[in-house]
């Protein structure tokens, strides 16, 4: 039987992902003489080459057909580990002229260049200290440059988080509404990950304050990193830590009886304040539709109600909550003292601000 060509010189580009570790929408993988090409930045997922492969044994043809629904594509799938995506075939891989390549070849090396005009300033940060220079330049190539000119809103208060910033060169101002500065951030600076760890509205305002240059990776970006490289919630998670202890230090120092209200201190900076502490104890929350209560021992979650929900999904469901009133209590019973913990407390969190970001893409679609 002939060999297809198609089998032997395609592209397929992903086109929906789910957690997973390595690949994005819109990458592509190349077959090129019946071997699968990947960016170099990339490593390789021997489940999804599996997958590939039996895509490229299958008999259907890849080309798109007419049905009831439209005009479709031959669509695949690999969801052999944590995560899934979904890839379909884009076309045959046409063989390129000299001219080609040579382009490809010099858009790749004024992408390394602009890459190394930053990579240094990257690599003395402590927050990229723990990645060696190979992760540090695939983090880099996914980061997008955006200069600015003095006195530019960068990120307006109230607004969703769409961007995690690294300040390469100038100065920014911290903004708030009543236009007092809160802070200023020069090299080597970072702003803007707290609207997306917390899955808040952004606050307060970010201007440039001199000509800046930032690099930016976007909130779908700035979630791959994180599942990529889980040594770097570490950090994002003192931050977390340290801004909740801020909070604290206004509304006072977390003891038995303490009340407060979410508008001062939401439900994530409170689990942490509570985890980071080691604390045992109950936290009780009366909201205008009911009340929702979670434990705490020695720090973890071990139980949680909140909408007729429980546990996991209980907890998930109090992360988003905005508006309401809480109190903590001290201590457990030794029944209570008995529960497991409903899993690792910074992947409970990291797993349900993902779900708030994955839905607030739902409803902006909608």
């Amino acid at each position: 039987m002939a060999e297809r060509t198609e089998f032997r010189n395609a592209v397929f580009v992903v086109t929906e992902e789910f957690s997973c570790p390595l690949y994005n929408v819109g990458e592509e993988f190349i077959v090129h003489d019946s071997a699968i090409v990947i960016d170099r930045e990339k490593e390789v997922c021997l489940l999804m080459v599996r997958e590939l492969l039996k895509a490229l044994a299958t008999n259907r043809p890849f080309e798109q057909r007419i049905t009831r629904q439209g005009v479709q594509r031959a669509k695949f799938e690999c969801g052999g580990c944590s995560g899934l995506i979904r890839f379909e075939y884009k076309k045959e891989k046409a063989y390129s002229t000299l001219q080609m390549n040579l382009l490809k070849v010099a858009e790749q090396r004024a992408k390394q260049r602009l890459i190394a005009e930053f990579f240094g300033i990257l690599r003395e940060m402590e927050l990229f200290e723990p990645l060696n220079d190979f992760d540090l330049q695939d983090l880099a190539l996914l980061m997008k440059l955006r200069s600015y000119p003095p006195g530019k809103i960068i990120i307006e208060e109230g607004e969703r988080g769409t961007n995690f910033y690294v300040v390469l060169s100038g100065k920014v101002t911290v903004v708030r509404k009543d236009s007092e500065v809160i802070a200023e951030i020069g090299l080597g600076g970072i702003f803007g990950e707290m609207s997306l760890l917390s899955g808040e509205l952004a606050y307060p305002s970010v201007y440039s304050k001199t000509a800046c240059q930032l690099a930016t990776l976007n909130a779908k970006d700035f979630k791959h990193v994180l599942s990529r490289y889980p040594i770097l919630q570490i950090f994002f998670y003192r931050v977390l830590v340290n801004r909740a202890q801020e909070n604290t230090l206004r509304a006072g120092k977390i003891s038995s009886g303490m009340s407060g209200e979410l508008t001062e201190i939401n439900p994530v900076e409170l689990f942490q304040m509570i985890n980071s502490g080691g604390k045992s104890g109950r936290v009780l929350f009366t909201f205008d539709h009911g009340q929702a209560l979670a434990l705490f021992n020695e720090g973890e979650i071990v139980a949680c109600q909140h909408k007729k929900q429980e546990d996991k999904e209980a907890f998930f469901a109090l992360l988003v909550e905005q508006k309401g009133r809480f109190t903590y209590t001290k201590g457990l019973t030794e029944a209570e003292k008995e529960l497991q913990p409903l899993g690792g407390f910074m992947g409970l969190v990291m797993e349900g601000l993902q779900r708030i970001d994955e839905e607030g893409d739902d409803s902006d679609e909608d």
